[in-house]
């Protein structure tokens, strides 16, 4: 996936469907009731809690996807190139982290 262009074809759909985008604050209420909705999937189908049966149809991958488009909007309204912020965090990983989980314990 390229970000640069995930953050443009999001920008063509606010302007040509959206009208316009929603500020950054009813954007990040957004967000994090996005990221809600995938918390209740992996909770109940991966984790330990029962799956409602009004829950077995949804789609992971659909809300995962709902949590990346809001993300790409949050950084078009706020000036960020997320390509060149997400390369620059996976460089700094790389430096930083490289052998970080090899030698922790708790991962063996």
């Amino acid at each position: 996936m390229n970000l640069k262009n995930s953050q443009l074809e999001v920008d063509s759909w606010i302007k040509e469907h959206g009208v316009r985008y929603f500020n950054e604050l009813t954007n990040m209420a957004q967000l994090t009731e996005e990221v809600g909705e995938v918390a209740r999937i992996i909770a109940r189908r991966y984790g330990e809690q029962s799956e409602k049966e009004s829950d077995k149809n949804k789609d992971l991958g659909e809300e995962l996807a709902d949590v990346v488009f809001v993300v790409l909007c949050l950084a078009n309204q706020t000036g960020i190139d997320l390509q060149v912020a997400f390369d620059k965090k996976m460089e700094l990983k790389s430096v930083r982290d490289k052998d970080r989980h090899k030698n922790n314990d708790k991962l063996k």
